[in-house]
């Protein structure tokens, strides 16, 4: 369930840097691009503070949430490259 909770944190905050790239960059006909690329770094360090958290203050080893790390990263992630390509 955690995790669901976390994509769905991804999808918003990727939603936010697109409504923020297009507000910012309206003359720019690329600014969505540029938005979707830059969330992807932006949410690889979330992703992996959301695992820092799981090893340090929840218990879990970092064997463990590695996994976890790899899908609340890549479903928001591949969404945003989608919407790069496509804009």
């Amino acid at each position: 369930m955690h995790t669901l909770k976390v994509i769905g944190a991804g999808i918003l905050l990727l939603g936010f840097f697109l409504l923020a790239g297009r507000f910012l960059s309206r003359n720019q006909p690329d600014s969505l691009a540029t938005s979707a690329k830059i969330f992807i770094p932006v949410w690889f360090l979330a992703a992996a503070v959301n695992m820092w958290l799981g090893v340090a203050r929840a218990g879990y080893s970092v064997r463990g949430e590695l996994p976890f790390l790899v899908v609340n990263f890549a479903v928001p992630a591949a969404i945003a490259m989608i919407v790069s390509w496509r804009s």
